[in-house]
């Protein structure tokens, strides 16, 4: 079983935190297909947090088809994960920074294409 390393912040609820923590290690290749992630009484041992909490973050994976139960057993990384962690990530990456990034450029007048040079370019426009 993999112990992780965690430290909780404020930017968002623990049970998501947790759930992003398991993302990681899936598209890291921590976790594998069909690999055993950590229960949810290790979360809560392990992080000192209320087992709610990480049975909360665990089922959000369920319910996202990232990870299955296999009764008895535990929680496992369903086939597919990996495709559906990235496409949700990229997302909402597009949704809280590039779109906001070229709402911010049409309001100073930069065109999506300019939005382009600078990026590539790493400069600032003058």
């Amino acid at each position: 079983m993999i112990i992780l390393k965690a430290s909780f912040d404020d930017r968002q609820p623990i049970f998501l935190q947790i759930a992003e923590m398991i993302e990681d290690d899936i598209i890291n290749h921590t976790y594998e297909i069909d690999d055993q992630v950590m229960s949810t009484t290790a979360f809560a041992k392990t992080f000192q947090i209320n087992p709610a909490t990480a049975v909360k973050g665990i089922n959000l994976l369920v319910e996202e088809g990232i990870l299955f139960k296999r009764r008895g057993l535990g929680m496992f990384v369903a086939e597919g994960a990996v495709e559906k962690i990235l496409k949700k990530r990229r997302d909402s990456f597009y949704s809280q920074y590039v779109q906001k990034m070229l709402n911010e450029a049409k309001k100073i007048n930069l065109t999506t294409d300019d939005v382009i040079e600078l990026i590539k370019n790493g400069k600032r426009s003058e």
